[in-house]
């Protein structure tokens, strides 16, 4: 297949401010799947699963569709994410489950590396078992430190959690739960933040309130640094603020609306942090919530 560079869009300003884009399915092959996907939604910005997301298994990947992928996205600037496996989980109880977190997340740090990824997105997890948060923390610091020690490469990813819905015994849902997170990890240098506006809603959150988002964004940095919110997973919300439910709905057709995301392209924190839409609707529905959000971004 050709490898040629994916377009840049006629308002590269605002791209290279807030590229927009989608999580692209790679079932059967990087390239081969992913690139036209990406073209046919408008990507600026990709996401991708390197294994499957509801399994350990870590697969090798393919050079050949590395390559290719890494050939067209580099010339066009075009920014790639990966996702790590949703059952990762360091404040699991069950040390079977943590001895697989820590290879599952290698993988998909060493594979975002290999197809030039800048960061790997993990979920933040939950304290299982009845365990105090406490010591689902310290085992959280103890078990995620050495795999970001072991990023000492100049192309290794970032490393980006991603606070949750809220949902069960979550280890860090609201902006305040990344302080103690981001404490237990001595604030590395590589550990960064995907904002998922859904789960941050979902959390307790109201970004539909009139200066919600700035609210959220300013507390945000306050807590993690500037420079630490490197990525924004752009989706609405099914279900009402502080819901603790996990359901995505597409750009303007849930409770977040479309004005909160206005407001995000304007803030300054989100100033060269792109936005990947993981909403219903499959690719004509991920192509739509990618041609509102450029609208929305327009200045």
């Amino acid at each position: 297949m050709s490898s040629s560079p994916l377009p840049l869009g006629t308002d590269d300003a605002a791209r290279l401010r807030n590229p927009v884009g989608g999580h692209v399915p790679v079932a059967g092959g990087l390239a081969k799947t992913g690139l036209p996907y990406a073209r046919e939604m408008g990507a600026e910005a990709v996401q991708v699963f390197v294994a499957n997301p509801r399994g350990w298994a870590t697969p090798a990947g393919s050079p050949e569709q590395d390559e290719a992928f890494r050939a067209a996205c580099a010339p066009a600037g075009l920014p790639v994410y990966v996702h790590a496996p949703y059952l990762i989980n360091f404040g699991s109880h069950t040390e079977a489950t943590v001895e697989r977190s820590v290879e599952s997340l290698r993988h998909s740090l060493r594979r975002g590396r290999e197809i030039g990824a800048l960061g790997v997105v993990v979920h933040t997890g939950s304290a299982t078992g009845g365990r105090p948060r406490a010591e689902a923390m310290a085992q959280v610091g103890a078990r995620l430190r050495p795999l970001l020690e072991e990023l000492t490469h100049p192309e290794d990813p970032w490393l980006l959690l991603e606070p949750t819905a809220g949902q069960g015994a979550s280890l860090c849902a609201l902006a305040e739960d990344l302080g103690p997170y981001f404490d237990a990890l001595d604030r590395h240098p590589k550990l960064g933040v995907c904002l998922d506006t859904c789960h941050a809603f979902a959390a307790g959150h109201d970004m539909a309130a009139p200066g919600g988002v700035k609210l959220l964004l300013d507390e945000l940095v306050e807590v993690t640094g500037e420079g630490r919110l490197k990525l924004i997973h752009a989706n609405d919300s099914k279900d009402v603020v502080g819901a603790h439910k996990d359901r995505h709905a597409n750009i303007g057709a849930g409770h977040i609306g479309t004005e909160p995301f206005e407001d995000l392209f304007r803030h300054p924190a989100t100033a060269g942090v792109p936005l990947v839409v993981e909403t219903p609707g499959g690719k004509e529905g991920h192509a739509a919530d990618v041609a509102r959000l450029k609208e929305l971004r327009a200045p």
